[in-house]
Protein backbone atom coordinates (compact mmCIF):
# COMPACT_ATOMS: atom_id res chain seq x y z
CA UNK A 1 0.00 0.00 0.00
CA UNK A 2 1.14 3.58 -0.91
CA UNK A 3 0.91 6.54 0.89
CA UNK A 4 -1.70 9.08 -0.80
CA UNK A 5 -0.72 12.33 -1.81
CA UNK A 6 -2.07 14.31 0.74
CA UNK A 7 -0.29 11.89 3.28
CA UNK A 8 2.76 12.58 1.81
CA UNK A 9 2.06 16.55 2.01
CA UNK A 10 1.66 16.33 5.47
CA UNK A 11 4.82 14.35 6.32
CA UNK A 12 6.62 16.87 3.87
CA UNK A 13 4.94 19.78 6.34
CA UNK A 14 6.44 18.04 9.38
CA UNK A 15 9.72 18.16 8.24
CA UNK A 16 9.67 21.48 7.15
CA UNK A 17 8.64 22.38 10.58
CA UNK A 18 11.32 20.53 12.57
CA UNK A 19 13.85 22.24 10.68
CA UNK A 20 12.29 25.60 11.44
CA UNK A 21 12.04 24.65 15.07
CA UNK A 22 16.01 23.66 14.98
CA UNK A 23 16.98 27.04 12.71
CA UNK A 24 14.63 28.70 15.56
CA UNK A 25 17.29 27.11 18.34
CA UNK A 26 20.17 28.50 16.03
CA UNK A 27 18.67 31.81 16.05
CA UNK A 28 18.65 32.03 19.70
CA UNK A 29 22.18 30.13 19.96
CA UNK A 30 23.94 32.70 18.02
CA UNK A 31 22.24 35.87 19.67
CA UNK A 32 20.78 37.10 16.15
CA UNK A 33 17.26 37.25 17.25
CA UNK A 34 17.61 41.00 17.01
CA UNK A 35 19.28 40.55 13.55
CA UNK A 36 16.29 42.26 12.16
CA UNK A 37 16.07 44.74 14.85
CA UNK A 38 12.20 45.38 16.50
CA UNK A 39 10.55 45.09 13.40
CA UNK A 40 7.84 42.25 12.01
CA UNK A 41 7.18 41.15 9.77
CA UNK A 42 9.55 43.42 8.29
CA UNK A 43 13.44 43.11 8.49
CA UNK A 44 15.63 46.37 9.30
CA UNK A 45 12.10 48.18 8.02
CA UNK A 46 12.47 46.19 4.54
CA UNK A 47 10.54 43.70 3.41
CA UNK A 48 13.88 42.01 1.90
CA UNK A 49 17.11 43.49 4.22
CA UNK A 50 19.96 44.31 1.46
CA UNK A 51 23.68 44.18 2.57
CA UNK A 52 22.82 42.23 5.63
CA UNK A 53 25.21 41.50 8.60
CA UNK A 54 25.12 37.69 9.27
CA UNK A 55 22.70 37.95 12.15
CA UNK A 56 20.30 39.57 9.85
CA UNK A 57 21.19 36.48 7.13
CA UNK A 58 20.36 34.11 9.77
CA UNK A 59 17.34 35.94 11.50
CA UNK A 60 16.24 36.67 7.84
CA UNK A 61 16.29 33.35 7.05
CA UNK A 62 14.48 31.70 10.01
CA UNK A 63 11.87 34.37 9.22
CA UNK A 64 11.60 33.22 5.49
CA UNK A 65 11.31 29.67 6.36
CA UNK A 66 8.77 30.01 8.99
CA UNK A 67 6.42 32.29 6.72
CA UNK A 68 6.71 29.06 4.03
CA UNK A 69 5.89 26.38 6.85
CA UNK A 70 3.17 28.78 7.68
CA UNK A 71 1.69 28.62 4.03
CA UNK A 72 2.27 24.91 3.80
CA UNK A 73 -0.35 24.50 7.15
CA UNK A 74 -2.87 27.01 5.48
CA UNK A 75 -2.85 24.31 2.29
CA UNK A 76 -2.76 21.66 4.24
CA UNK A 77 -5.90 22.50 6.03
CA UNK A 78 -7.65 23.94 2.79
CA UNK A 79 -6.61 20.11 0.93
CA UNK A 80 -7.88 18.26 4.13
CA UNK A 81 -11.18 20.47 3.74
CA UNK A 82 -11.60 19.63 0.31
CA UNK A 83 -10.40 16.11 -0.13
CA UNK A 84 -12.08 14.66 3.21
CA UNK A 85 -15.86 14.44 4.49
CA UNK A 86 -17.04 16.37 7.23
CA UNK A 87 -16.32 15.34 10.94
CA UNK A 88 -13.02 13.34 10.03
CA UNK A 89 -9.83 13.21 11.75
CA UNK A 90 -7.69 14.48 9.31
CA UNK A 91 -9.58 18.03 9.34
CA UNK A 92 -9.53 17.80 12.67
CA UNK A 93 -5.58 17.20 12.79
CA UNK A 94 -4.95 19.88 10.03
CA UNK A 95 -7.50 22.84 12.22
CA UNK A 96 -5.36 22.01 14.90
CA UNK A 97 -2.17 22.33 13.18
CA UNK A 98 -3.51 25.81 11.90
CA UNK A 99 -4.47 26.97 15.36
CA UNK A 100 -1.10 26.16 16.82
CA UNK A 101 0.82 27.57 13.59
CA UNK A 102 -1.12 30.76 14.19
CA UNK A 103 0.11 30.88 17.88
CA UNK A 104 3.16 30.48 17.05
CA UNK A 105 3.88 33.03 15.05
CA UNK A 106 2.28 35.52 17.60
CA UNK A 107 4.43 34.21 19.81
CA UNK A 108 7.65 34.41 17.91
CA UNK A 109 6.44 38.16 17.02
CA UNK A 110 6.54 38.86 20.42
CA UNK A 111 9.96 38.05 21.29
CA UNK A 112 11.05 40.05 18.43
CA UNK A 113 8.48 43.06 19.16
CA UNK A 114 9.20 43.51 22.65
CA UNK A 115 12.93 42.88 22.41
CA UNK A 116 13.03 39.43 24.11
CA UNK A 117 16.03 38.64 22.19
CA UNK A 118 19.60 38.80 22.12
CA UNK A 119 21.25 39.49 25.39
CA UNK A 120 17.79 39.97 27.43
CA UNK A 121 17.82 38.24 30.68
CA UNK A 122 14.49 39.25 31.77
CA UNK A 123 12.18 36.65 33.40
CA UNK A 124 9.34 37.51 31.11
CA UNK A 125 11.64 36.39 28.41
CA UNK A 126 12.46 32.74 29.78
CA UNK A 127 8.41 32.72 30.51
CA UNK A 128 7.79 33.36 26.64
CA UNK A 129 10.34 30.81 25.57
CA UNK A 130 8.84 28.18 28.12
CA UNK A 131 5.61 28.75 26.36
CA UNK A 132 7.08 29.05 22.71
CA UNK A 133 8.37 25.83 23.58
CA UNK A 134 5.54 24.37 24.83
CA UNK A 135 3.28 25.34 21.73
CA UNK A 136 6.04 24.42 19.21
CA UNK A 137 5.70 20.36 20.72
CA UNK A 138 1.78 21.06 20.35
CA UNK A 139 2.38 22.09 16.61
CA UNK A 140 4.57 19.28 15.86
CA UNK A 141 1.92 16.71 17.74
CA UNK A 142 -0.74 18.32 15.37
CA UNK A 143 1.01 17.66 12.44
CA UNK A 144 2.22 14.60 13.37
CA UNK A 145 -1.64 13.19 14.10
CA UNK A 146 -2.74 14.94 10.66
CA UNK A 147 0.00 12.90 8.81
CA UNK A 148 -0.82 10.01 10.81
CA UNK A 149 -4.32 9.91 10.55
CA UNK A 150 -4.04 10.61 6.45
CA UNK A 151 -1.36 7.35 5.86
CA UNK A 152 -4.36 5.28 7.41
CA UNK A 153 -4.04 5.60 11.30
CA UNK A 154 -7.31 4.98 13.33
CA UNK A 155 -8.79 8.24 15.08
CA UNK A 156 -7.84 8.29 18.96
CA UNK A 157 -10.55 7.22 21.26
CA UNK A 158 -9.88 8.69 24.52
CA UNK A 159 -13.45 7.45 26.27
CA UNK A 160 -12.73 3.96 28.46
CA UNK A 161 -9.01 4.15 27.90
CA UNK A 162 -8.94 3.70 31.90
CA UNK A 163 -5.27 3.83 33.73
CA UNK A 164 -3.15 3.69 30.64
CA UNK A 165 -5.21 6.66 28.83
CA UNK A 166 -4.32 8.52 32.14
CA UNK A 167 -0.97 7.45 32.25
CA UNK A 168 -0.14 8.11 28.41
CA UNK A 169 -1.71 11.65 29.34
CA UNK A 170 0.80 12.22 31.91
CA UNK A 171 3.51 11.52 29.99
CA UNK A 172 2.67 13.76 27.55
CA UNK A 173 1.75 16.49 29.91
CA UNK A 174 5.55 15.16 31.26
CA UNK A 175 7.19 15.75 27.96
CA UNK A 176 5.89 19.53 27.14
CA UNK A 177 7.33 20.68 30.85
CA UNK A 178 10.53 18.70 29.35
CA UNK A 179 10.33 20.91 26.42
CA UNK A 180 10.11 24.04 28.18
CA UNK A 181 12.84 23.35 30.87
CA UNK A 182 14.74 22.49 27.75
CA UNK A 183 14.00 26.02 26.05
CA UNK A 184 14.96 27.71 29.23
CA UNK A 185 18.14 25.83 29.61
CA UNK A 186 19.43 26.63 26.40
CA UNK A 187 18.56 30.26 26.96
CA UNK A 188 20.92 30.05 30.16
CA UNK A 189 23.14 28.44 28.68
CA UNK A 190 23.25 30.99 25.72
CA UNK A 191 23.32 34.47 27.78
CA UNK A 192 25.70 32.44 30.73
CA UNK A 193 27.97 30.37 29.49
CA UNK A 194 30.24 27.93 31.80
CA UNK A 195 33.80 28.95 31.47
CA UNK A 196 34.47 25.29 32.35
CA UNK A 197 32.57 21.99 33.75
CA UNK A 198 33.64 23.11 37.60
CA UNK A 199 32.27 26.63 36.94
CA UNK A 200 29.03 25.69 35.40
CA UNK A 201 28.39 23.08 38.48
CA UNK A 202 29.56 25.81 41.38
CA UNK A 203 27.28 28.38 39.40
CA UNK A 204 24.35 26.27 39.63
CA UNK A 205 24.34 25.98 42.98
CA UNK A 206 25.00 29.39 43.94
CA UNK A 207 22.21 31.59 45.79
CA UNK A 208 24.17 34.37 43.92
CA UNK A 209 23.92 33.15 40.38
CA UNK A 210 20.93 34.32 37.81
CA UNK A 211 18.27 32.60 38.24
CA UNK A 212 18.49 30.96 34.55
CA UNK A 213 21.46 29.97 36.11
CA UNK A 214 20.36 28.14 38.66
CA UNK A 215 16.86 26.53 36.45
CA UNK A 216 19.42 24.64 34.89
CA UNK A 217 20.10 21.85 37.58
CA UNK A 218 16.54 20.99 36.91
CA UNK A 219 16.20 19.77 32.91
CA UNK A 220 18.29 16.71 33.43
CA UNK A 221 16.66 15.48 36.18
CA UNK A 222 13.26 15.79 33.91
CA UNK A 223 14.65 14.37 31.58
CA UNK A 224 15.33 11.30 33.35
CA UNK A 225 12.20 11.36 35.36
CA UNK A 226 9.82 11.70 32.28
CA UNK A 227 11.73 9.35 30.03
CA UNK A 228 12.14 6.83 32.37
CA UNK A 229 8.28 6.94 33.24
CA UNK A 230 7.16 6.77 29.58
CA UNK A 231 9.57 3.95 28.97
CA UNK A 232 8.01 1.74 31.64
CA UNK A 233 4.18 2.89 30.98
CA UNK A 234 4.82 1.89 27.23
CA UNK A 235 6.34 -1.31 28.52
CA UNK A 236 3.30 -2.05 30.47
CA UNK A 237 0.81 -0.72 27.65
CA UNK A 238 2.27 -3.37 24.93
CA UNK A 239 2.38 -6.41 27.89
CA UNK A 240 -1.37 -5.79 28.63
CA UNK A 241 -2.57 -4.77 24.73
CA UNK A 242 -0.04 -3.82 22.86
CA UNK A 243 -0.27 -3.71 19.06
CA UNK A 244 2.66 -4.66 16.42
CA UNK A 245 2.51 -0.30 15.85
CA UNK A 246 3.25 -0.04 19.61
CA UNK A 247 5.74 -2.72 20.57
CA UNK A 248 8.00 -0.87 17.12
CA UNK A 249 7.58 2.71 18.07
CA UNK A 250 7.83 1.75 22.23
CA UNK A 251 11.42 0.21 20.88
CA UNK A 252 12.47 3.39 19.14
CA UNK A 253 11.18 5.34 21.31
CA UNK A 254 13.42 3.89 24.34
CA UNK A 255 16.50 3.71 21.88
CA UNK A 256 16.00 7.31 20.92
CA UNK A 257 15.81 8.17 24.45
CA UNK A 258 19.05 6.72 25.99
CA UNK A 259 21.05 8.01 22.98
CA UNK A 260 19.69 11.38 24.13
CA UNK A 261 20.32 10.98 27.84
CA UNK A 262 24.10 10.20 26.83
CA UNK A 263 23.76 12.59 23.95
CA UNK A 264 22.85 15.54 26.56
CA UNK A 265 25.14 14.19 29.36
CA UNK A 266 27.74 15.00 26.48
CA UNK A 267 26.45 18.68 25.74
CA UNK A 268 26.87 19.46 29.85
CA UNK A 269 30.62 18.11 29.62
CA UNK A 270 31.48 19.91 26.37
CA UNK A 271 29.70 23.12 28.08
CA UNK A 272 27.23 23.07 24.95
CA UNK A 273 28.54 24.36 21.74
CA UNK A 274 25.81 25.34 19.03
CA UNK A 275 25.72 22.58 17.21
CA UNK A 276 25.23 20.03 20.18
CA UNK A 277 22.32 22.26 21.22
CA UNK A 278 20.54 21.87 18.07
CA UNK A 279 20.75 18.41 17.82
CA UNK A 280 20.00 18.19 21.22
CA UNK A 281 16.77 20.01 20.07
CA UNK A 282 16.73 17.77 17.41
CA UNK A 283 16.33 14.61 18.67
CA UNK A 284 13.84 15.47 21.53
CA UNK A 285 11.46 16.51 18.63
CA UNK A 286 11.83 12.72 17.26
CA UNK A 287 11.18 11.96 20.85
CA UNK A 288 7.74 13.57 21.25
CA UNK A 289 6.79 12.94 17.69
CA UNK A 290 7.00 9.36 17.88
CA UNK A 291 5.46 9.56 21.61
CA UNK A 292 2.49 10.81 19.61
CA UNK A 293 2.61 7.89 16.92
CA UNK A 294 2.87 5.42 19.69
CA UNK A 295 -0.16 7.18 22.05
CA UNK A 296 -2.13 7.43 18.32
CA UNK A 297 -1.28 3.61 17.88
CA UNK A 298 -1.86 2.67 21.39
CA UNK A 299 -5.76 4.82 21.88
CA UNK A 300 -7.07 3.73 18.27
CA UNK A 301 -10.42 1.61 18.10
CA UNK A 302 -9.44 -1.82 20.00
CA UNK A 303 -8.44 -4.38 17.69
CA UNK A 304 -10.32 -7.74 17.38
CA UNK A 305 -9.65 -10.89 15.85
CA UNK A 306 -12.32 -10.19 12.82
CA UNK A 307 -10.45 -6.66 12.96
CA UNK A 308 -7.33 -5.71 10.77
CA UNK A 309 -4.52 -3.79 12.74
CA UNK A 310 -5.30 -0.57 11.52
CA UNK A 311 -2.54 0.83 13.35
CA UNK A 312 0.27 -1.70 12.28
CA UNK A 313 -0.90 -1.07 9.03
CA UNK A 314 -0.50 2.55 9.00
CA UNK A 315 3.22 1.99 10.63
CA UNK A 316 4.49 -0.11 8.33
CA UNK A 317 3.58 2.22 5.54
CA UNK A 318 5.05 4.79 7.41
CA UNK A 319 8.32 3.42 9.09
CA UNK A 320 8.50 1.21 5.91
CA UNK A 321 9.03 -1.86 8.25
CA UNK A 322 7.10 -4.62 10.15
CA UNK A 323 6.15 -4.58 13.02
CA UNK A 324 7.82 -6.48 16.19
Amino acid sequence: MKLNNYARFAWGVLVLNIFVVVWGAFVRATGSGAGCGEHWPTCQGDVIPWSPAIETVIEFTHRVTSGLAFLMVVVMLIWAFRVYPKGHSVRTGAGLSMTFMIIETLLGASLVLFGWVAQNISATRAVVMGVHLVNTFLLLAAITLTAWWASGGAPLRLKGQGRFGVALGLGFVGMLLLGASGGVTALGDTLFPAESLAHGIREEFSATAHFLVRLRVYHPLIAIGVGAYLVVVMMMFNRARGSSASRLLAKMFTGVYLFQLLFGAFNVVLLAPVWMQLAHLFISDILLILLVLFIAAGLGPAVSAQQPDVAGVAAKKVLGQSGG
